[in-house]
């Protein structure tokens, strides 16, 4: 397995890997490939990859995307196919993402995931991520998002 920085050439794959995972929680704006091409340009070495050579060349496994805003950094997206799972692979990419903050002077990283999710929630847990209770996520779209059931 090889892990690299996420390029918008990656798009369909990592769409495709996306659109195979449950709870990704997609929308039609931000996980276009315009809102992904945003994202990359505003945060070039925060989003990675994890392929693996197969029978038709190297193929994408795994993806984070991840961005950061001067003072925090966030999580976005992180999936691994389920044919790869239990493999270090989610382990490995968030590793990187984390070594790439702390390059950035990045202090403290956070993310959003569904309540329902259980493996997810399993797994971040496992991570040393922490759920808080004591605030609330607050949101309101400036433009209206479509929701993508995955």
């Amino acid at each position: 397995m090889t892990i690299r920085q996420m390029t918008l050439n990656d798009y369909q794959a990592v769409y495709q890997l996306w659109i195979n995972t449950p709870n990704m929680g997609l929308n039609d704006v931000d996980d276009s490939k315009d809102g992904i091409a945003r994202m990359l340009k505003r945060n070039p070495t925060l989003s990675f990859v994890a392929e693996v050579e197969g029978q038709k060349g190297r193929h994408i496994v795994g993806v984070i995307i991840a961005g950061e805003d001067g003072r925090r950094g966030y999580i976005y997206h992180t999936a691994v196919d389920v044919a790869y799972r239990n493999q270090g692979i989610g382990e490995a990419l968030v590793n990187h993402v984390m070594d790439a903050m702390k390059a950035l002077s990045i202090s403290k990283v956070g993310l959003f995931i569904f309540q329902r999710n259980e493996i997810g929630n399993g797994f971040w847990e496992r991570l040393g991520f922490s759920v808080r209770d004591d605030l609330y996520y607050r949101n309101k779209a400036i433009i209206e998002l479509e929701r993508i059931d995955t």
